[in-house]
């Protein structure tokens, strides 16, 4: 019987099976936004059980054993290694249909060329199978990044974060993946949390070795922040917000809402909609002076449930698609950067489906001289499914150009997320497979070839200017 996860998984023509082998299957990946620590790939980090390599940090299984009414000590708790991985074993036959039921078998395919499917009946053999590969080379940090292809992960930090992990890991030269900084500098708005706000400034003070006791001096801390960034290989920054704020402030309000936060008051309503819309304004700014790409993950309501939030902290699966509104704020933004030549490249992501339309018709309003300068993002977080990445796709196709798009991410905190991008480049072939058998695109292997080749690959090394490492050494590429 063939197993599940196979050749030709989710390639339903002959022409999608030929662009995915011949095309796709080796390509590097350039996972330009990803939540892996940069600690554990510094270090070369071992994992001690599957357990901690496939569920820790995971949010999307998390939300899913909850909802299969698994006990919170097994899914973030003190529960024991085996019976984590046991709830997680429970679980998965209640995944059909969830994109999590592919990404589980295609993680356990590759790397760990297991392809019974994962139930209650064959945990105890999948967990033991597993764990045995732990040992090898190939199944470190670095050697699992190895095995996937990964040319270059884009860590996701703060202004104030330690950037030693990621110049340790350049000075030693000792893997092929190349680890570069993100700028995430969220904290800075948290005006309306004044305690978070000043624990924050502090480390920033730190971290950039002046006295943050002003707007004027905040903006010089994160300046300095900035280049030290540029300089350990970052090119990009990314703002995780609900909504865009960019109405019009003077400096004299912003500098009296910062002195306020600085001395423990909160500011809300819209003194801390002008403080966010000039803060956001400098930052775009620095991006542009130092030609970065600036992203922004848009939509999500945060937290939601206050009981888990004060138990679990963020992060943690409680959160929600939300339905703010974006366009105007967004153009205005925009519109500021664009009229003084400052506008950099911009991507913009929406965790609503409602706005796929909405986000790639703004992206065609502020054109540049680089190719595809602002671009709607992959399809992102509770997008990242079958029909989630196809409507992200028909949207890019139908109001831009989809040879331009730059590809898929994992956004994740597990090493073997990595197979997203193998789901991604398979349904996209698919895609083209089946416009193909309908006449709405030509048979053209070598046309449709490069399309795949640019999305899945060169899109993204050349828009974000990343060094990368030595893809050569990785060879004809990992079996699938």
């Amino acid at each position: 019987m063939r197993p599940f996860i196979h050749d030709a998984f989710l390639l339903e023509t002959e022409t999608a099976r030929d662009l995915y082998h011949r095309f796709a299957r080796s390509l590097p990946i350039v996972d330009y936004h990803s939540h892996l620590d940069p600690l554990a790939i510094a270090e070369d980090r071992r994992f001690a059980t599957v357990t901690e390599l496939w569920l820790d940090g995971d949010h999307y299984k998390w939300r899913a054993m909850r909802a299969n009414g698994v006990p919170e000590h097994l899914v973030t708790g003190d529960g024991g290694a085996w019976e984590r991985f046991e709830a997680w074993a429970a679980t998965v036959p209640y995944t059909l249909r969830n994109p999590l039921y592919h990404w589980t078998h295609m993680e356990l395919a590759f790397p760990f060329g297991i392809t019974d499917r994962l139930e209650p009946a064959t945990a105890r053999r999948i967990f033991d199978a597993a764990n045995a590969r732990l040992s090898e080379p190939a199944f470190s940090a670095q050697g699992l990044l190895a095995q996937y292809r990964v040319a270059l992960v884009a860590s996701t930090d703060d202004p104030a974060d330690d950037l030693g992990p990621h110049l340790a890991h350049r000075a030693a030269g000792n893997g092929r993946t190349r680890l570069v900084p993100t700028w995430r500098p969220g904290a800075i708005f948290l005006v309306d949390e004044p305690t978070r706000f000043t624990a924050w400034l502090a480390r920033l003070e730190e971290a950039a070795g002046v006295a943050v006791v002003s707007y004027d001096t905040l903006l010089e801390a994160l300046d300095l922040r900035h280049q030290a960034f540029h300089a350990a290989g970052c090119r990009c920054s990314d703002c995780g917000l609900e909504t865009l704020d960019a109405g019009p402030y003077t400096l004299a309000d912003v500098r009296q809402s910062f002195a306020r936060a600085r001395s423990g008051s909160p500011v809300i309503g819209d003194d801390a909609a002008t403080y966010c819309s000039a803060v956001l304004h400098e930052l775009s700014r620095m991006d542009h002076r130092r030609g970065w790409v600036q992203q922004y993950h848009l939509g999500p309501v945060r937290n939601v449930n206050l009981r888990r939030y004060a138990e679990l902290g963020p992060n943690t699966g409680f959160d929600t698609i939300g339905e703010a509104p974006l366009a105007a704020g967004i153009a205005a933004h925009l519109n500021r950067l664009d009229a003084k030549h400052e506008l950099t490249k911009t991507i913009l992501y929406n965790s609503n489906p409602r706005d796929n339309d909405l986000l790639a018709t703004l992206a065609q309003c502020f054109p540049g001289d680089t190719p595809g300068k602002i671009q709607l993002g992959a399809a992102w977080w509770f997008l990242d499914q079958l029909d989630g990445m196809e409507r992200h796709l028909e949207a890019v196709s139908n109001h831009g150009l989809l040879r331009r798009f730059v590809g898929m991410l994992t956004d994740s905190r597990s090493f073997l997320s990595f197979s997203r991008h193998d789901y991604f480049r398979r349904l996209f072939c698919n895609l083209l497979g089946r416009d193909v058998a309908r006449g709405r695109l030509p048979d053209d292997r070598d046309l449709l070839g490069s399309l795949v080749t640019a999305v899945c690959f060169e899109n993204a090394r050349d828009y974000f200017g990343f060094e990368l490492g030595n893809i050569e050494t990785f060879g004809a590429g990992s079996e699938r």
